[in-house]
């Protein structure tokens, strides 16, 4: 049986199985006897490339059938510092799963969406999973949460940018009714402070994760990077959401 190798992101770890991305988030969001209901992202890691920590996994022998035969959904290999140690290059399309089950494969691309807005609203999703305020562009606030030379960084970080309508460009009188986030007049002090020229360029939120992302409310993608370079993963148009993946967006909103 074919075994494939999966970076979950929510929570951060690593694990082989045997079930191809469309089936292993299904069980991820359902379980075996569609009992749960949960969300899930991940990225599929590509088992052919030669990277020597990939090679040193031992694939074959860790993810094995069960004794019936029946193939092994999920063997996990590592749940600490995953993301650091997954070259970016062996990265391959992303997939957002909603509770019921739902998945939209993301294909990755070098090419980042960039310009407006002025203010941006991230999701951290791994290592860390802070809600931040910044008035930098995924790509600059890649650069900065990786920067090494900071007191406060990490090696690699993944995470996906929030709308923020019109409070993208004045979070002082910009409305903000139809935005689903908690407390929206702390989120207006938060970009406040990115707001002014001169201050700082990021502000936390929230410490934490809210229980479910908002698929509904991601802006241009999702991102993983380092310090030197960044992989997109573009979401899709609302025409497309609407026509082509109507079941996954419909799911997404309820």
């Amino acid at each position: 049986m074919k075994r494939y190798l999966y970076l979950n992101l929510i929570p951060e770890s690593l694990v082989a199985s045997m079930l191809s991305p469309i089936e292993y988030g299904k069980y991820m969001a359902l379980g075996t006897h569609h009992r749960t209901n949960d969300q899930a992202i991940f990225v599929e890691i590509d088992l052919e490339t030669d990277y020597e920590w990939i090679q040193s996994l031992d694939i074959e022998n860790v993810c094995k059938p069960h004794e019936d035969n029946s193939p092994r959904k999920s063997s996990y290999l590592s749940i600490y510092r995953v993301l650091e140690h997954v070259p970016l290059n062996a990265l391959k399309s992303l997939y957002l799963v909603t509770d019921d089950g739902r998945v939209l494969e993301l294909q990755k691309s070098e090419v980042c969406n960039e310009g407006p807005p002025l203010l941006h609203l991230y999701q951290e999703l791994a290592p860390m999973q802070p809600l931040v305020a910044s008035s930098l562009d995924p790509k600059g606030f890649c650069k900065f949460i990786t920067d090494r030379s900071q007191p406060v960084s990490v090696e690699k970080v993944a995470f996906c940018d929030l709308r923020l309508d019109e409070l993208a460009e004045d979070p002082v009188r910009g409305l903000g009714d139809n935005l689903p986030y908690r407390d929206i007049s702390h989120l207006r002090d938060c970009l406040s402070a990115v707001w002014k020229k001169g201050t700082k360029d990021v502000k936390v939120v929230s410490r934490k994760m809210v229980p479910k992302i908002p698929y509904r409310m991601i802006q241009s993608g999702l991102y993983l990077g380092n310090r030197e370079s960044m992989i997109c993963y573009k979401f899709p148009k609302n025409e497309e959401l609407e026509t082509v993946y109507y079941e996954w967006w419909r799911s997404a909103q309820t």
